[in-house]
């Protein structure tokens, strides 16, 4: 299986180039592209808007016209990238920035050829939390709205299973529950008439709600269409490497292999970098591409 790993928490200290040049050569076939660092987290939550997306699209591609040279020159596939999160904060004009930016985002995946693109769901913080279905209603009109660009550029919108904090407490959030996230899926398709949507499963995030990987992978079987690989000590979202936390690997590779999965692997673990003083960054990236490879092998032992 090929095996990936995402450019946040690398391409900070090195710069898109290098850090594309570091992933070759520790081994990785593919990369999670962090297109979400175009608007961020924090520029979201202050209703701020980065500017990148306020330019054309012709602007926006030869801004990275360079990232698409480093990719190309090392022979990476681009295989899933990150949209901006939040997607919604109740904030009407924030929020329709954000979809915008949404867009935008599917776009570029056409640009850089990559067929799926992770779009958090909506949701509210757990003090905040919305009705079950208000919450359903809010994201099925953020997802249709993405229909037209999903379809131009044949790219798929990938939901993931969430989390929230209450009181020091890790809770569960918008599909978390697998039962949910299927009925996500299947609804957003049917409204769609074709296979527009599809899902990530971050083990580290079902790790902090109890979720077992097996059980949710039979639950939601072809549906998931890619990974976010990454451990943690249950308490908190550490995106560290496999074997460094709690998650149930034997588990979780029975899953992959019962799916079928033909994806690709990817690691979703900045913080196992940043953990490293900067002169470690290409001996942990190596130790994370060994490890990759070796759930690999072992997904492939279940035949």
């Amino acid at each position: 299986m090929r095996i990936g790993v995402q450019t946040g928490g690398i391409e900070e200290r090195f710069g898109f180039d290098q850090t594309i040049a570091m992933i070759h050569e520790a081994g990785f076939d593919a990369i999670d592209l962090n297109l979400d660092h175009l608007l961020s987290y924090a520029d979201i939550k202050n209703h701020v808007n980065s500017g990148f997306f306020d330019l054309s699209d012709a602007e926006m591609k030869a801004k990275l016209a360079p990232w698409k040279a480093s990719i190309e020159k090392h022979g990476i596939d681009v295989y899933q990238a990150h949209s901006p999160f939040p997607c919604y904060i109740g904030d009407a004009a924030t929020d329709a920035y954000t979809l915008h930016a949404l867009k935008k985002t599917i776009m570029l995946c056409g640009y850089f050829g990559c067929k799926n693109l992770i779009v958090h769901p909506a949701f509210k913080p757990y003090d905040e939390k919305l009705d079950p279905e208000e919450e359903w209603r809010i994201n099925k009109e953020m997802y249709m709205a993405l229909l037209p660009e999903l379809r131009q550029y044949g790219v798929t919108a990938c939901l993931e299973n969430m989390f929230g904090v209450h009181r020091g407490k890790v809770m569960s959030a918008v599909c978390s529950d697998p039962h949910e996230a299927v009925r996500y899926i299947d609804e957003l398709n049917a409204i769609a008439g074709e296979k527009l949507f599809g899902f990530c499963f971050d083990i580290g995030h079902a790790t902090l709600v109890g979720n077992d990987p097996l059980d949710v992978m039979r639950i939601l079987g072809n549906r998931i269409c890619a990974f976010h690989i990454h451990d943690n000590d249950g308490r908190s979202d550490e995106h560290l490497m496999p074997y460094m936390g709690i998650a149930n690997w034997d588990r979780f590779c029975q899953g992959v292999h019962e799916i079928g999965y033909n994806g690709v692997l990817s690691l979703e673990t900045f913080n196992a970098i940043n953990i490293f003083p900067q002169e470690l960054s290409m001996e942990a990236l190596r130790m994370e591409s060994a490890i990759a490879r070796q759930l690999s092998e072992k997904i492939q032992s279940f035949q």
